[in-house]
């Protein structure tokens, strides 16, 4: 018996395309899994970029602090506490007296009471050693503070601001100077024995009194120099007798040294009565004796007999320079010969002055 088939009629719909299957959604593929070993190794990678990056960034940084470092302790602005046991006084010849009777009582009573406004200057010199070089009244006073109370707490280290090494000896003496010639009480006597003392100190390029006054006290003006060059003049003579010489007046030492000019051999009148003062030496006692020899008048020059009147007068030549500077009047005789110029040649330097001279003669003789 066969069997039969049986057969289906599907109607389907017309010009319709079978519906696409739903998008599905894209799922990132899972990474292939690490080994412990490999994530270690790629931690480690990024843990020392990381690092070094760090310590690019730590050096750039203290490149720049030690630069600006360098910059600021340059300028003297890098001030710290040194122990005043440090600071030695010795590189530098000093501007203000060193007798021990300067009175610090008032400095001392304005430390005590609100601190160091100003700190002292110093350049480091050594390991842990320091060269003062402003402030040396500062510096007494602190001390004198120190030695009175034994408080090596409070008193033991001093503010200071460093200068760096490498400074030329002739740019801190005129830190030193500076810094004193806007105080009102240094003496004229002072400044006049720090020229000479530069001028002798063989560290230095300068060896003429009046060439370091010019050097030193380049910021002074032109009055004031001529008046330190007067009292140098003025020690040169008499300064291995005077202990004060610091409480000499500018108008008294101008008169002496004048008067020292005018009367030979009076230097010497001056010092044996000096040294015949009563021990000890006060500052008024020494002022007497020099007052007492400023006033001295100076012996008259005889006055030349009149010519009669057959004698021929001296033959004299008078002419004038006119010159950028303003004219110069000039007047020539035998043995004599006469400029007047509106300048103060004693402000010049000595060597040039020399050296124009020599010039000078020389192209007359040729």
């Amino acid at each position: 018996m066969s069997k039969k088939r049986r057969i289906f009629d599907i109607d389907l719909p017309e010009d319709e395309a079978p519906a696409a299957p739903a998008a599905q959604p894209l799922v990132p593929k899972p990474e292939a899994r690490r080994g412990p070993m490999a994530s270690a190794v790629r931690e480690t990678g990024e843990s020392l970029a990381s690092r070094a990056d760090i310590e690019a960034q730590i050096r750039a940084e203290n490149d720049r602090l030690a630069h600006e470092h360098v910059r600021l302790k340059k300028a003297g602005l890098i001030t710290d506490l040194i122990p005043v046991d440090a600071i030695v006084t010795t590189k530098l010849l000093r501007d203000r007296a060193q007798d021990g009777q300067d009175d610090l009582s008032e400095l001392k009573d304005s430390i005590r009471a609100i601190g160091l406004s100003n700190p002292i200057q110093v350049e480091q010199v050594g390991d842990g050693e320091y060269e003062l070089i402003q402030g040396f009244r500062r510096l007494s006073a602190w001390r004198a503070l120190l030695a009175e109370t034994g408080d090596s707490e409070k008193w033991g280290r001093v503010p200071a601001s460093i200068l760096a090494r490498g400074e030329t000896l002739e740019s801190l003496y005129r830190r030193m100077v500076d810094e004193n010639l806007v105080r009102k009480d240094i003496s004229f006597a002072e400044m006049a024995m720090l020229a000479r003392d530069y001028a002798a100190d063989p560290a230095t390029v300068i060896n003429d009194v009046d060439t370091a006054v010019l050097e030193l006290y380049r910021s002074a003006n032109k009055q004031k120099r001529s008046y330190v060059r007067a009292f140098a003049q003025m020690l040169e003579e008499i300064g291995s007798g005077l202990t004060q010489p610091q409480a000499i007046p500018r108008a008294l030492g101008l008169d002496l040294r004048k008067r020292l000019q005018e009367m030979p051999g009076l230097a010497a009148k001056v010092l044996r009565d000096l040294a015949a003062l009563p021990t000890p030496r006060t500052a008024e006692a020494e002022l007497g004796v020099l007052s007492r020899h400023a006033t001295a008048t100076a012996p008259e020059t005889p006055r030349p007999s009149a010519r009669s009147p057959q004698q021929p007068r001296p033959a004299r030549t008078t002419f004038r320079i006119e010159r950028a500077g303003g004219a110069a009047r000039v007047t020539a005789s035998h043995g004599r010969l006469e400029l007047r110029l509106d300048t103060d040649f004693s402000a010049k330097d000595r060597r040039r002055l020399e050296e124009a001279l020599t010039a000078f003669l020389d192209q007359l003789d040729e």
